[in-house]
């Protein structure tokens, strides 16, 4: 491999990588993904021309893996595409000085901990896009992982790295001895792969002798909705009362006297200019759900709105915007709400919004104008920083909700199941996709929300896949793609903490001071010596 070209070797990397990733099966070609990658830094290229080939598999990998973006807005999905790679770069730029100034050993340290870093913040900062963190590879075997309810997706980012780094460095030992090659990798894999697999069937069986033991069988069933509306048409004045119709009669359909929650999708409730939250008790065009509401006393309805409130320019917040020739301030908000009858009993307002579509960084609004000229926002909706419980006393079910994509930040979804969240329920609106990789991956992403919380998960995609997920990160049932329907589930409500909820995502926090001191060592060293010689 180390005679092969640079471009190719690293176009080889990113194929890698794009190729285990879900919803293929092929999982198992991350664990040699980055190799082709260390044998092109062992050809000692320049600082820059490494970088380059770096980019061109990063790029790769990206493309191959979020084409689908593309879809929904063109130049969003290339800068998206193109950045992210970028960043990227930054765990490589890490290693190959560090190689550099202190060897080998701490280079590949520095690299396991910096891309470990960079994972974090990628998580954390304005411009998140986690789609592709390392650890995310394993929605597609989740039974690999059980043991994500201790590390979250960090210990599979983790399990990712070390063995290719391990793996490669006993290939450089080994040398052309075919023979004791083949022992060593043998031997290796068995190992760097058999022990956590090992580890993570006897935390299944563990919890399931618990589960066993706790007899946590439900009485009560929720209802999900799968309405297969158009998102492009969803919005269009004249077509609402036809699409609450619908939600109410498929809701009609599955519910029963056992039924206490249905739920519908992101911005199921919805006006072409939005619904003002405060009074939507009075709104005339909502009168259909109070009335299927008061039909059903027994029963509450999780759905997502399309919300707003207004504001005299005295309570203005800083997500507001103002009016026209007025002096009314307004915020919007994706808001997942809990309702009966009598209006809405408690929301959440979306606080991950998507970068460049909801959002933009504070340091990117000087592009404000160009980003509005490609159909992206520089306002776009409110967020709102408390991780509120939407909480029925009546029916025992406390909802972690997960607006559009927020189910792909783990740590961040814990903070629901501290407030005392005993099911999470996702509702979301995948269609502007199309029937590509996107709507797939994100539903494997939920099985690892389950498993890392121990938590049941309901999921009402608008136009699929909606889903029940058990705390197995098993799809108990579904509804597929581009269909109509409704699912009908007995879902226990569980209390239990694992150890991910309640201390949070630690290896990553780790990693991050152990990035700091080597990087900082490496500095140090390379300064002394720059000093010593002038």
């Amino acid at each position: 491999m180390k005679n092969l070209h640079p471009a190719l070797l690293s176009i080889i990397s990113g194929l890698l990588l794009a190729l285990a990733w879900p919803p293929l099966p092929t999982t198992f070609l991350i664990f040699g993904a980055f190799i082709p990658l260390f044998f092109l830094l062992e050809k000692e290229p320049g600082r820059l021309r490494f970088l380059a080939y770096v980019y061109l598999s990063m790029v790769t990998w990206n493309a191959i893996t979020t084409w689908w973006m593309w879809n929904s807005t063109g130049p969003g999905a290339v800068a998206a595409i193109l950045v992210n790679s970028l960043l990227m770069c930054l765990p490589w730029v890490a290693l190959y000085n560090v190689r550099k100034r202190l060897g080998s050993n701490y280079g590949y340290w520095a690299f396991i901990a910096c891309w470990m870093t960079f994972e974090y913040i990628h998580l954390n900062w304005e411009l998140s896009w986690p789609w592709l963190t390392l650890g995310n590879v394993f929605a597609a075997q989740p039974e690999w992982v059980h043991w994500y309810q201790f590390t979250g997706t960090s210990g599979g980012s983790f399990w990712v790295l070390f063995i290719n780094v391990v793996l490669f460095r006993q290939i450089l030992a080994v040398g052309t001895h075919r023979k004791l090659l083949i022992r060593s990798f043998v031997w290796f894999m068995a190992a760097a792969i058999g022990i956590p697999l090992a580890i993570s069937f006897m935390v299944r069986a563990f919890n399931m002798r618990l589960d066993t033991a706790l007899n946590g069988s439900a009485a009560e069933n929720i209802v999900i909705v799968q309405p297969n509306i158009d998102p492009y048409q969803k919005f269009e004045t004249g077509t609402q009362q036809a699409q609450l119709a619908k939600l109410i009669h498929l809701s009609e359909q599955g519910i029963d006297s056992n039924t206490t929650l249905v739920v519908w999708p992101e911005t199921a409730i919805n006006l072409p200019n939005g619904i003002e939250e405060d009074s939507i008790r009075k709104n005339y065009f909502i009168n259909p759900v109070w009335a299927f509401l008061k039909s059903h006393p027994h029963i509450k309805l999780f759905s997502g709105i399309e919300g707003y409130r207004m504001y005299k320019a005295i309570d203005k917040t800083v997500y507001s915007r103002q009016i026209p020739n007025t002096d009314i301030w307004y915020d919007a908000f994706n808001t997942a709400a809990l309702l009966d009858s009598t209006g809405i009993l408690t929301r959440y307002h979306k606080s991950k919004l998507v970068p460049g579509v909801e959002s933009l960084p504070s340091f990117l609004r000087f592009l404000g104008p160009w980003f509005e000229q490609f159909g992206g926002t520089t306002g776009g909706y409110a967020r709102q920083d408390e991780r509120t419980v939407l909480k029925d006393p009546a029916n025992g079910y406390a909802i972690a909700p997960a607006v559009c994509y927020e189910s792909i930040y783990g740590e961040f979804m814990t903070g629901f199941i501290r407030n005392g969240a005993n099911i999470i329920g996702i509702i979301t609106n995948d269609g502007w996709w199309g029937n590509t990789a996107g709507h797939k991956q994100h539903l494997a992403y939920a099985k690892l929300r389950a498993i890392e919380s121990r938590r049941w998960v309901v999921r009402s995609a608008n136009t699929g896949i909606s889903a029940v997920i058990d705390p197995y990160g098993r799809i108990v049932e579904s509804q597929p793609w581009d269909k109509t329907g409704i699912i009908k589930q007995a879902i226990p409500a569980r209390s239990q903490l694992t150890f991910y909820v309640r201390y949070g995502d630690l290896l990553s926090k780790l990693m991050i001071l152990l990035a700091a001191l080597l990087v900082a060592y490496s500095s140090y060293i390379f300064i002394s010596n720059k000093y010593k010689t002038t």
